[in-house]
């Protein structure tokens, strides 16, 4: 019997000194060292890669952000401000799903098939409201009316797919090149500024493809707005 109890309390003991100990290292002195490796070596992307402006936090560079009108009376969807460059439809888990502003409550894709309200096989206007082939060409349309100016109109040939089609998340922050230079001649008459300079900042801001072949080439919609700012203050 006692040599129950003792084996017994002994195994409790080995059992507790290895529970405090797991606990120490698993729980304080790793998390530390992973803390203090990643503040040293990776700093930025260790706190949500920021990005600042005039010495302040706006956002990340991994998260896009709504440039929109205010709401106006009886309004249900904003307008987008025209001065800024606009990101990705934001359509996420659908229309009325809160990562349509860029929340992170949740995030995700449609799910819908890429022939989803197709009509024999084609988006056309017969396509079904709120499937996928009716938001691309609702949004085409809206792009087009959007980015045309004065002295440039847009073709429907020129509207590129990440224009009209939300990212798997719909949280994307990014923008192809060729988006980002549809929208240079509307950014620059809104704004008052040349062509050129706008299409510069644009040049200034593509990122090419991660280490020369993975990804696509793409430009930060933030950090692109807020270079424009600085340019229409400037000037």
């Amino acid at each position: 019997m006692n040599n129950s109890v003792t084996t017994t309390a002994r195994l409790l003991g080995a059992g507790l000194r290895a529970l405090l100990v797991l606990t120490l290292v698993t729980g304080v002195i790793y998390p530390l060292v992973v803390t203090g490796i990643a503040q040293a070596l990776f700093h930025d992307k260790a706190n949500g890669s920021e990005i600042k402006a005039d010495g302040k936090v706006v956002g990340s560079s991994l998260i896009g952000q709504s440039y929109d009108l205010p709401l106006k009376k009886g309004q249900e969807t904003p307008e987008p401000d025209l001065k800024w460059f606009q990101g990705r439809p934001r359509n996420g888990l659908g229309s009325n799903s809160v990562n349509t502003q860029y929340k992170l409550i949740l995030s995700g894709a449609t799910n819908r098939s890429a022939d989803n309200g197709a009509v024999d096989g084609k988006c056309t206007a017969k396509s079904e409201e709120g499937s996928l082939c009716a938001r691309v060409l609702a949004a085409r349309a809206a792009v087009i009316k959007d980015n045309s100016t004065a002295d440039h109109q847009v073709s429907a040939s020129e509207v590129p797919a990440d224009a009209v089609t939300s990212s798997g998340s719909g949280l994307d922050p990014d923008i192809s090149p060729a988006y980002a230079d549809l929208q240079v001649h509307r950014v620059a008459e809104k704004n008052d500024l040349s062509v050129a300079r706008v299409q510069q900042l644009v040049d200034d801001h593509t990122e090419g493809r991660t280490l020369g072949f993975m990804g696509e080439p793409r430009v930060n919609v933030l950090e692109l707005n807020i270079a424009l700012e600085e340019l229409v203050a400037k000037s």
